[in-house]
């Protein structure tokens, strides 16, 4: 199967997608609202969500339910699960075992200017050139000096513009990174050079100002989010999912997406 016919699944036909990240077991102890996800996906991809980042074990505990929906499996797994910083990773599937789950592309990440920078940068690597091989779609999540945001060199939009070309440059065909919410943003699109996703980021408590963020990161030139827990926590997934869809697809605004939301909100109780 050829590569493209691969990230034409990712993809809605607008070229741009919602990707639900459900991959959370494989890097963090703070997993509450996964499994119930899961359970309501139908509903999500009729509300816009196009494809999913699982791991390999749920992928295998839910594989009627994913049957239909463009997958994406991580590669990588923390090395130390306890540690909410994940200050490290170990290369777990290859892209052989991805092509046996039926997964449509592999993800794994990076941490520039991070203490486990090379052994990342080495999966990353390993992951992009067997993928090409394969001819296997290959997210690499470019997180500069590691998982979250600690410093303010970590969330620089030079920082996160060169680690987004070094993805690209280790042979990426996508890059899942965070947006500053600075018009600036723009900058990490131009160095990636292939289709740019914005990391979902920590649990929104203003739903508002998440919508407006989003539309931001679009305006800028992403092609869609990579977004788990402001949907799997949220007390409103299907909103979440519908406000998304709003913005993504129907090039709505954040206070249309926001309306989409209450109004999902109040059907709902």
């Amino acid at each position: 199967m050829f590569k493209a016919r691969r990230m034409s699944r990712i993809f809605s036909d607008d070229g741009k997608s919602i990707i639900l990240a459900l991959d959370g077991y494989s890097f963090s102890a703070e997993t509450s609202g996964i499994d119930k996800t899961i359970g309501m996906l139908s509903e999500l991809v009729e509300n816009g969500v196009d494809a999913v980042i699982v791991s390999y074990g749920t992928a295998k505990i839910y594989c009627d339910v994913l049957a239909n929906v463009p997958m994406l499996v991580r590669a990588d797994l923390s090395t130390s699960l306890f540690d909410a910083s994940v200050p490290g990773t170990t290369k777990l599937l290859s892209v052989e075992d991805a092509l046996k789950m039926g997964a449509d592309g592999i993800v794994s990440m990076t941490f520039p200017g991070g203490e486990n920078e090379a052994n990342s940068h080495r999966i990353a690597w390993e992951i992009a050139k067997a993928a090409d091989d394969w001819n296997m779609p290959f997210m690499c999540e470019t997180l500069p000096y590691g998982y979250h945001v600690t410093s303010k060199q970590s969330n620089q939009i030079e920082k996160i513009a060169a680690g987004a070309r070094l993805g690209t440059e280790l042979g990426a065909d996508m890059i899942k990174t965070r947006f500053t919410g600075e018009q600036g943003d723009a900058e990490i699109i131009k160095a990636a050079k292939c289709p740019v996703f914005a990391l979902g980021g920590p649990k929104a408590e203003n739903i508002f100002a998440y919508f407006t963020f989003v539309k931001h990161c679009i305006d800028v030139g992403a092609k869609g989010v990579a977004i788990g827990r402001n949907i799997t926590q949220s007390p409103n997934p299907i909103g979440m999912a519908a406000g998304l869809n709003t913005i993504i697809h129907k090039n709505g605004t954040a206070e249309e997406a926001f309306k989409v939301y209450e109004a999902h909100f109040q059907h709902a109780n």
